[in-house]
């Protein structure tokens, strides 16, 4: 016993599983949860400070900063309601329609705009003010559903397409550095559009509308909508630049986090913005940005600590990998992916999958490209939400209790298991790449 106790990696495993304990149970408010594993992990010197709190480094955090900050500029200046206006009239005529639409808006935008947090800043004002023309009340299951529906539509459908997810650009970088194995846009879409994308997503529909039903009043509007103000126009005219510059950031190279920033710091600026610092302290929800921050934080000490290493090698001895049972090896491969994410959430999940896969491929006899592909079913179907940053902003900007987030986490999963797991390895077979 006293062997186990002087390991090195046991005071940072112990850290860590309190951790997610907490957020799994939410016993403790999730920032509040976020600020005891900083304070811990520095105390007991698990990692250096700049990985404990490298989550404040990273993009996805400033990008849910600027994401509260633009959102609350878009509803001030009356653009999400214009918006909603345009598609409220078209899209409430029955629950499942406006569901289904939420979702499906989503996986579309997810085809022009890269960034899943740039994604959910710009759909949640607008899918709260159409919520709100169609009657339904902010802070209901039904509102809850919807931002729901950003949430997950926005992250989980989006793992099929290869560039609108940070994990898959993870997974990308991951296999041309380790393997030299370069990842195409069209054959990568093929292999996942069926079963994640499409069928997952009316999976999605069903569930939302299952567990959270609504009955929105159909919106019909007679009279012409007022002319754009001054402030609207401004602010789709930045809006638009801004939309330009993720959808181009292969060419200039600049990251939507930083994007979004620098359009936040044009809206927060003193006669030229569009906010107060009244508008910015009662808008941005900074208990999110902490828990994002310690989210990613995580998961930053979990790679460094070699925890994830140690616990990769550990699933691997254990899992029934058997080339002569392909089956068994591809829901292994699978409960592997789900298993990480517990440890190290969806970003960090493929950086470590990902340098096993040689390993996994001689154990099982699939082929290496094969499975790393095979990552993507688990990476993109968190048990809980804490293991994937969209869902967590979606559901801070929507208010969203963790019980109805771990609640459609659950239920996804448990469909996706049943249903999805064997229709992806049915793809798999007939695209020939088992």
């Amino acid at each position: 016993m006293s062997l186990w106790f002087t390991h090195p990696l046991f005071l940072p495993s112990l850290i860590i599983v309190v951790t997610i304990i907490l957020w799994a149970t939410s016993l403790l408010p999730e920032f509040l949860t976020a600020l005891l594993f900083f304070t811990a992990a520095m105390i007991a010197k698990i990692a250096p400070p700049e990985v404990i709190f490298g989550g404040f480094a990273s993009s996805a955090f400033w990008l849910v900063f600027s994401g509260f900050v633009l959102g609350v500029a878009i509803r001030k200046t009356g653009l999400a309601d214009r918006a909603a206006r345009a598609l409220s009239s078209r899209l409430t005529d029955s629950w499942p329609l406006m569901v289904a639409s939420v979702v499906l808006l989503t996986y579309a935008l997810a085809f022009v705009m890269p960034s899943n947090m740039g994604r959910i800043a710009l759909l949640m004002p607008i899918v709260a003010a159409m919520a709100k023309r169609a009657g339904i009340a902010d802070g209901s299951r039904a509102w809850f559903g919807l931002a729901l529906a950003v949430g997950f539509g926005t992250f989980q459908l989006s793992a099929t397409i290869l560039p609108a997810n940070v994990p898959n650009l993870v997974m990308s970088g991951a296999a041309e550095g380790s393997y030299g194995i370069h990842l195409n846009y069209v054959p990568y879409l093929l292999l996942h559009t069926p079963v994640l994308g499409i069928l997952k997503g009316l999976i999605l529909i069903g569930l939302i509308c299952w567990l959270f039903p609504g009955a929105p009043k159909p919106v019909k509007d007679l009279t012409p909508p007022a002319p754009m103000g001054r402030d609207e126009k401004r602010l789709a005219w930045l809006l638009a630049v801004v939309l330009v510059m993720w959808v181009t950031e292969s060419w200039h190279g600049i990251g939507p986090a930083w994007t979004g920033l620098a359009a936040s710091l044009v809206v927060m600026l003193p006669r030229i913005g569009f906010i107060t610092g009244e508008e910015f302290s009662a808008g941005v929800n900074m208990r999110t940005c902490i828990y994002v921050a310690g989210i990613l934080g995580l998961a930053i000490t979990v790679t460094q600590t070699g925890i994830g290493s140690a616990v990769g090698e550990a699933l691997m001895r254990v899992m029934p990998l058997d080339a002569d049972a392909p089956f068994t090896s591809f829901l292994a491969l699978t409960g592997i992916t789900t298993a990480l994410n517990f440890i190290m959430t969806a970003n960090g999940v493929p950086a470590l999958y990902t340098t096993l896969a040689q390993s996994f491929s001689d154990a099982t006899g699939f082929p290496l490209l094969s499975v790393i592909m095979i990552q993507v079913l688990g990476y993109s179907t968190p048990l809980l939400p804490y293991q994937a940053s969209p869902i967590v902003v979606a559901m801070g900007l929507g208010r969203v209790p963790a019980r109805a987030g771990m609640l459609l986490c659950l239920a996804l999963a448990v469909a996706t298991w049943l249903v999805l797991v064997p229709l992806d390895y049915l793809w798999f077979s007939v695209l020939g790449k088992l």
